[in-house]
């Protein structure tokens, strides 16, 4: 695949990508804004390569999850070379920005709310499927985990969720 093929796979697909990484970063856009930016840097310098072997999508999303573990690592490092009272303080409440506005109804509150109870795995399984539209299969690949073990994640967070939603909510 020649560069401007890449460039506009990876424009094309910018906001499913950027929809992903705020589940990798748990929903704070500043650091899904630098995840996805470290993302397409080593997709372009070449440290991460398109294989073919799953869907362009695919690789992509799986590029991004290990992105932002990465840079969590490195935050969690970065914090310990810290003020240890810095550990303590709590950080600023910033200032709402288009992506977080978009999620105001009382639904969406409550839904983020039950989706952060869940375990990670469960949580990353339900954002892929529900949210980008992949198969559990295709999510098992991004998750690098077995089609069978994402099954049981997506299960398992399935019913979680509908006993932490309210009765109202449930489908």
């Amino acid at each position: 695949m020649d560069e401007h093929e890449l460039r506009s796979r990876l424009e094309a697909l910018h906001p499913d990508a950027f929809g992903w990484a705020l589940g990798c970063c748990r929903r704070d856009a500043d650091a899904a804004r630098e995840v996805l930016q470290m993302t397409y840097v080593k997709i372009l310098d070449g440290r991460a390569q398109y294989n073919g072997h799953a869907s362009f999508r695919t690789w992509l999303f799986a590029v991004v999850r290990n992105t932002a573990a990465d840079h969590r690592r490195g935050s969690w490092l970065r914090t310990l070379g810290l003020d240890r009272l810095h550990l303590f303080r709590r950080a600023p409440v910033p200032s709402p920005d288009p992506e977080s506005s978009a999620i105001t109804s009382e639904a969406a509150r409550l839904l983020r709310r039950a989706l952060d109870r869940l375990p990670e795995r469960q949580r990353e399984v339900l954002h892929l499927v529900f949210y980008d539209g992949l198969t559990v299969d295709e999510a098992a690949d991004v998750m690098h985990v077995s089609a069978g073990a994402a099954r049981r994640h997506y299960q398992r967070g399935k019913e979680r969720l509908h006993d932490l939603l309210p009765r109202g909510m449930k489908p």
